[in-house]
This record gives structure tokens, C-alpha cells and sequence, in this order.
């Protein structure tokens, strides 16, 4: 992979500094709507539209920019992506409007699903295991902007709410000129298919992978560790508050001490250990891993263990980089961009029903005793969850081999 280096790294970069730029506004995103509003109960419902729209659009949006990058080439949809968000970052910062800085945000949404046209170029540039600890990079580095955006927008602003937009928009205009002259195009061949909106939308690219054996149950697996995954981030905050008395700096620690295992364990450890087992076998390991510690967490009494035991949840983050690439492996060359823009839009669909899920959940918590069994239950259903995905790709993939089945040709996704 060393003739692809340069290009890797550049990608890596690109997804870092989007996600930088993405979380430099976390923490100031509420305040400035507030600015904005005259009442608390308006301000949390501009809020919630507002990340609820990000969140619609980058489901909705991901199949369709990976087929038009499969099409036009992933430089150019690249490109367009990263120059368009960081004109939405400056939106919110220079128009004191809320339904500008709702469209701004649904926009941003929109443009923000090139994640999956990153990894598209990377599936380009990269075959084998190497795909794999690729894609396992492409989550550390995300991560690692996500973790340190947070920190720097706090800082940023303390005194005005607007300075962090800013910062965030200069971040991903220097990207954007970066990449004009640096990064080359990674196709080769493109996809002549005509490109249609009925044909590309999630649900539409997502039934075409499912009539497909082995990626039914790649994509099935994503699903139930998406789930728990989401329903575990979702309910942290709140969770250690209620049972362990977290103060708001402990909580932000631990999420920290979190971002940055997941960091170590998708960017440094996968690659390591793709090199030495099977990549079935890690996924097995890894799911297994969050199981345990899942319920582990359930159990605890203890706030110090339960984040130990988050931390080496980290371990399951290796899931999701090697089931993408393996649908990604089984995918046509001029197909990788909708394949895997359907992967992000299930990423995105279970990130969302997340929360509805772990709300009810949470309320267990918070009418049991610190030390009753009852108090961990959003985390013992995230170990269920777990435990079904392990179930699922276990005996899917023991069938597969038996039945002889083979997905090398995903070819529906380039007609």
C-alpha cells in the first residue's frame, strides 16, 4: 500500500478535519440558538429540528452522493462536499436567523454524507486485510477530530458563540483548497448507469444488499451493534449521572477516555491484528468483547469500573470498519460509492432510532436504587443486542459457507 500513501494520508486528513470542524460547534450550537429564541421550550425545539434534520439528510443523502461518485468520480463529489460545508459552517456565524441556520444545517447534512465518498476512494486505493485496517484509520481519525472539536469549541466560544462557526468553516475552506491541488482522482473506471433518485435512496440501495446472502448478514450485524452502539452513547451522560452521581467533568473524561481507546483500537490495534487472524475471527472477538462489557456495565455498582469496562468496549468499534469492508470486497469497482453510502445511511437509520429506544430505557435507571439489578437495564438490552448480532454472524456466515454461497458480484448496484 505504499504507492497509496500520500493519497490515504490526505483522505485521513480530510476526515479529520471534518469531523474537527463538525465538533468545534457541539458545544455552542445550543447557546447560539438561545441567542435566537425567547424561551427555553423554543430553544430546545429549534435544537432539536435542527440536529434532527443534520441527521435525516445524512441518511437520506449517502447512497445517492456514492453513486454520483461512482459516476462523476470521487474527487470532484469530494471535493463539492467538503467546499459546500464549509460555507454552512460559516452560515450560523453571520446570519442571525433560524430558519437560515435550519437550512444551512439540512445542507450541511446533505454535504456531510461524503463520508461515505472517502471511503469509497479508499476501497479505490486498497484491496485485501489492508481495506480493513483502512477503514479501521478512517474511524480513529474521525474519532480523534470528533473528541478534539468538543474541546477547542468550548474554548473557542466562551465569549461569543459565533467564533467556533467560524473556525470550523476556515478549517474546511483550507481543507477544500488543499485538496484542489493535492488530491488526484482515484476511479478508473466510472459507472455509465444513468443516475436516478428513485434508484439511490437508502431504502431502495439498502433492499438491494439485503436480497443478497452473506451481505444480509453483514448489514444485519451493523444493524444490532449500530443499535447498541447508539443506545450505550445516547444514555452515558445521563446514566453515570443517575447511578454513580457523575459530575459533568467526569462525564466528560470518560467520554474522552472513550473517544480515545476507540482511536487506538481502530487506528493502531486492527491493523495489527488483521495482520496475524482471520478478519471473521476479529469480528467475532470484537462483538464478543462488547457483550461482555456491556453487561458488565449493567452490573457494576461502580462508576470507576463501568469506565473501564466503556473503554474496553472500544474493542467492538472494530466491527463496523471490518464488515464495510467486507461488503465493500463483494461490490463491483463502480459501484463502491452507493454500496458503501448505504452502509453510512444504516449507520445514520440506527444512530437515529437510538435514542427513542434508550430514553424508556433510561427511565428504569432513574426509578431504581444505585445498587439494584434494575439500574442497568439500557445496558444489559445493549447486551442483547450484542449477543443477537454475534448469534447472527456466527451461524449466517457458518451457512454461507455450507450452502456454498457466494456474493462476489453485488452487480445489481451497477445497473
Amino acid at each position: 500500500m505504499s504507492r497509496f500513501q500520500p493519497r490515504l494520508g490526505f483522505v485521513l486528513a480530510c476526515i479529520f478535519l471534518d469531523a474537527l470542524g463538525i465538533g468545534l460547534i457541539v458545544p455552542v450550537l445550543p447557546r447560539l440558538i438561545g441567542t435566537l429564541t425567547t424561551s427555553p421550550d423554543a430553544q430546545a425545539w429549534w435544537y432539536g429540528m435542527i440536529m434532527l434534520s443534520y441527521g435525516v439528510m445524512q441518511f437520506v443523502s449517502a447512497p445517492f452522493l456514492g453513486a454520483l461518485s461512482d459516476r462523476c468520480g470521487r474527487r470532484p463529489v469530494l471535493l463539492a462536499g467538503i467546499c459546500g460545508l464549509g460555507v454552512m459552517f460559516a452560515v450560523p456565524a453571520f446570519i442571525g436567523s433560524l430558519p437560515a441556520i435550519l437550512a444551512s444545517r439540512i445542507v450541511g447534512g446533505i454535504l456531510s454524507a461524503n463520508m461515505a465518498v472517502a471511503q469509497a476512494y479508499v476501497a479505490d486505493i486498497t484491496d485485501g486485510f489492508e481495506r480493513s485496517a483502512a477503514f479501521g484509520k478512517i474511524g480513529a481519525v474521525f474519532g480523534a477530530g470528533f473528541v478534539l472539536g468538543p474541546a477547542l469549541g468550548g474554548v473557542l466560544g466562551q465569549n461569543d458563540p459565533s467564533i467556533p462557526f467560524v473556525a470550523a468553516s476556515a478549517v474546511t475552506l483550507v481543507n477544500f483548497l488543499y485538496g484542489l491541488f493535492a488530491l488526484p482522482e482515484s476511479l478508473v473506471n466510472k459507472n455509465p448507469t444513468p443516475l436516478t433518485l428513485a434508484a439511490n435512496t437508502p431504502f431502495a440501495s439498502l433492499g438491494i444488499m439485503l436480497r443478497h446472502p452473506r451481505a444480509r448478514i453483514f448489514l444485519l450485524t451493523l444493524a444490532f451493534t449500530g443499535l447498541a452502539n447508539g443506545i450505550m452513547q445516547c444514555t452515558w451522560a445521563l446514566y453515570t449521572e443517575f447511578r454513580y452521581g457523575f459530575t459533568p467533568l467526569q462525564i466528560g473524561l470518560s467520554v474522552f477516555a472513550l473517544g480515545i481507546s476507540i482511536s487506538l483500537v481502530q487506528g493502531f490495534l486492527l491493523q495489527r491484528l488483521l495482520a496475524r487472524l482471520d478478519s471473521r475471527l476479529i469480528a467475532v472477538l470484537a462483538i464478543a468483547c462488547g457483550v461482555v462489557c456491556l453487561g458488565a456495565i449493567g452490573f457494576s455498582a461502580s462508576g470507576a469500573l463501568s469506565v473501564v469496562f466503556v473503554c474496553l468496549y472500544a474493542c467492538a468499534g472494530a466491527v463496523s470498519p471490518l464488515l464495510t469492508a467486507a461488503i465493500s470486497r463483494e461490490t463491483p469497482l463502480d459501484a463502491q460509492g452507493k454500496a458503501i453510502g448505504s452502509v453510512s445511511s444504516l449507520n445514520s437509520l440506527t444512530g437515529a432510532v437510538a435514542p427513542a429506544l434508550g430514553t424508556p430505557l433510561l427511565m428504569v435507571t432513574t426509578g431504581s436504587a444505585p445498587d439494584a439489578l434494575a439500574a442497568g437495564t439500557p445496558y444489559f438490552a445493549c447486551a442483547l443486542l450484542s449477543a443477537s448480532a454475534l448469534v447472527l454472524f456466527i451461524l449466517g456466515t457458518r451457512r454461507s459457507d455450507r450452502d456454498g454461497q457466494d456474493d462476489d458480484d453485488l452487480t445489481a448496484f451497477g445497473e
